[in-house]
């Protein structure tokens, strides 16, 4: 009974955290394709600096993490519903350790910006064009960031193409910041007009101000994830703990004890989603991405 009770509760975890994993997508009206789980890992994967990697090597990590911890968990202290919790936790982790990364490289990027708009006005007032004006950013720009621009250098050698090279430095920087002068940029190509110096010194302005606004929010919400995290994992530790002792774990192996196990998990999931939520703040969205 315990081993039903605990493989349903697994079952119920995953689609509870289904809507996090895998947030649904924006489509036009009709059956669901099978491609939505493999197009929200490469917008995972490509928000986290690996659009080079395939997202079934995303899956197959999930699935060998699972394995692991739910054997170790079963080893350790014979407890299905405990393994079972382990496995999700598991699966959940590299998804989990995804979004945190793309969330660090955004606010790592976030200040760079700035920068890379002074740049292209120095590069614009010297006579470049724009395509070799966004060339020469794989040399001058911020570190972080010159691969991309470098990439797109040997995208405008070998194709000739401006949109075709701009669509594919957006897809590499994935990054909303990246996303509004790259469309400015486009809309300045193609449109026309000199008022390109300008709109670039008002973005960088709006940029800056936008990074200082929400560092100083970030740190002073800091602790509100920190605490979320550790009223999430504590009780879990001293439960793992208990569990090594072998009347604990039969006690656990119990249906009293499942029954509290899945209360507590219960409650633990959604105290957490709760405290993530008060300390959130929105994120800019992609333009046309």
């Amino acid at each position: 009974m315990s081993v039903v009770l605990g493989l349903l509760f697994g079952t119920g975890v995953l689609l509870a955290i289904s809507p996090w994993l895998w947030p649904s997508v924006e489509r036009a009206a009709g059956p669901r394709g099978p491609g939505a789980l493999t197009r929200r890992a490469l917008e995972i994967l490509q928000l986290a600096g690996y659009s080079h990697v395939a997202p079934r090597i995303l899956g197959t990590g999930m699935v060998a993490a699972a394995l692991v911890a739910a054997a170790i968990a079963w080893l350790a202290t014979d407890v299905a519903v405990l393994s079972l919790l382990a496995a999700a936790a598991a699966a959940a982790a590299p998804v989990v350790w995804l979004r945190s990364r793309a969330a660090k490289l955004v606010r790592q990027r976030r200040a760079l910006w700035p920068d890379v708009c002074d740049l292209l006005v120095g590069s614009v007032r010297a006579g470049l064009s724009l395509p070799d004006a966004i060339a020469v950013l794989g040399e001058s720009a911020p570190q972080a960031l010159r691969p991309a621009f470098a990439q797109f250098e040997r995208d405008m050698r070998v194709t000739g193409h401006f949109a075709s090279s701009l669509d594919r430095l957006k897809h590499t920087l994935a990054d909303p910041m990246a996303d509004r002068i790259i469309e400015t940029l486009r809309m300045a190509r193609e449109v026309g007009g000199t008022e390109l110096v300008p709109v670039l010194r008002a973005l960088s302005v709006s940029i800056r101000a936008d990074a200082a606004l929400r560092g100083e929010v970030e740190s002073k919400q800091s602790w509100t994830k920190g605490a979320a995290v550790l009223g999430a994992v504590a009780p879990w530790l001293v439960l793992a703990i208990l569990s090594l002792r072998p009347e604990a774990a039969r006690a656990y192996a119990s249906a009293a004890g499942v029954l509290l196990i899945l209360v507590g998990a219960g409650v633990s999931l959604v105290s957490y989603r709760i405290m993530l939520r008060v300390g959130r703040l929105p994120e800019p969205r992609r333009w046309f991405a």
